[in-house]
């Protein structure tokens, strides 16, 4: 008799389940009932790539010696683009061979360096609410997670003084321009920040994909502002130039963390394709567009939730609108419900930690009067 066998590992098993497999489902029902689909669920930019970097990639394709295994050396271009632009953004001066590396995406950056900078057991801050794969990261790393709250009155910011003195974390997760809630952080704040992880010998890891996407007079910063030592930052074109499908990005910071995630991704993986890489440099030297598109789109949506009596601030950065009904208690069940009803997609405050029930979360990925017909919708 064969014996069964579970072949799932316990660290497998701790990666959290995803409430969107349930929001797709209940999408698929709406789209068999013959309701349009309306998808502010995903924060995927619509929006089109620069042409520079699409000639980049075409080019590429058509030559045949860039599709051998990139090396390290290979990478130097990108590496260059990529500590120019930090350099012209932020004035931030790096060393483009020891502490820019590239990255297949920021979120395969972010799961590398706590691998390559954190043993099982150790305890990792992360806000909460945060992006979800944070999480998964998380897990698949063995850390303990000891949560930051991330509430309206603090202007969803963690508030470091009151993590106990009895937590020696080896790491702290930050995201701004943030996802989901749409807080932006002042350059204070990181320079509090550094130096109170550098008291602790803790490693102060800012994931960075929405610094382009910015409204007005705000200009988001860079953690490595506040120095590089003890800091790495992680940047995604799918952003800021609209790249999310080729999957590219970069770290950026302390040579010795970023030296560490270069041994464990040389033990998974090779670097971006040659191609990717190519396109990624002329993106980086393509001034970032998109934020007065989304900045209309914001500009149609809040006010709407606002007239239906919504609680709904105003963002001054990133893609999403953080919105909160009268009385709601369950959003997955609301978010279910008007996915499944109204052929509305959202996602539910849950789906980014026990923080965020209460809200839901609008991705502004489609134009003004799609949202608004979205709104229109929800009023029902």
């Amino acid at each position: 008799m064969t014996r069964a066998v579970s072949w799932m590992s316990g660290r497998a098993a701790q990666v959290p389940g995803s409430v969107f497999a349930q929001m797709n489902r209940a999408v698929g029902e709406a789209r068999a009932r013959g309701l349009s689909i309306i998808d502010l669920s995903i924060g995927s930019s619509d929006l089109p790539a620069p042409l520079a970097a699409l000639d980049a990639l075409r080019a590429a394709s058509h030559d045949p010696a860039s599709l051998r295994y990139p090396l390290f050396s290979d990478t130097a271009p990108l590496r260059e683009a990529a500590a120019a632009y930090l350099a012209r953004r932020f004035g931030v001066t790096l060393d483009a061979q020891t502490q820019v590396l590239p990255l297949i995406g920021a979120q395969e950056g972010l799961a590398h360096l706590l691998l390559a900078t954190c043993d099982p057991g150790d305890t990792l801050l992360l806000p909460d609410p945060c992006y979800p794969p944070y999480y998964g990261a998380a897990a698949v790393a063995g850390l303990k997670v000891y949560p930051l709250p991330l509430r309206a009155e603090q202007a969803f910011l963690p508030v470091l003084d009151q993590v106990p003195a009895s937590v020696q974390p080896r790491a702290l997760l930050l995201n701004y321009p943030n996802n989901p809630t749409s807080a932006v952080a002042s350059l204070a704040f990181f320079e509090r920040a550094a130096q109170w992880c550098r008291q602790r010998g803790t490693l102060l890891i800012h994931d960075h994909p929405y610094a382009e996407l910015t409204y007005g007079d705000y200009q988001a910063p860079s953690a490595l502002q506040a120095g590089v030592e003890g800091v790495v930052e992680l940047y995604s074109l799918s952003k800021s130039h609209h790249l999310a499908g080729l999957r590219v990005g970069f770290a950026a910071g302390d040579a010795a963390a970023l030296s560490a995630l270069a041994r464990v991704k040389g033990a998974i993986d090779f670097h971006p394709y040659l191609g990717i890489q190519a396109a990624a440099v002329a993106a980086l030297n393509t001034p970032p567009s998109g934020a007065e598109l989304f900045r209309a789109r914001r500009d149609a949506l809040v006010p709407a939730l606002r007239a239906l009596g919504w609680e709904a601030t105003l963002p001054r950065a990133s893609m999403y609108v953080w919105a909160r009904p009268p009385g709601l208690q369950d959003s997955l069940a609301y978010a279910l419900r008007t996915a499944r009803e109204l052929g509305v997609a959202l996602s539910p405050g849950r789906a980014f930690g026990p923080g965020g029930e209460g809200y839901l979360r609008f991705a502004l990925v489609q134009p003004p009067e799609v949202l608004l017909e979205a709104v229109r919708r929800l009023k029902e």
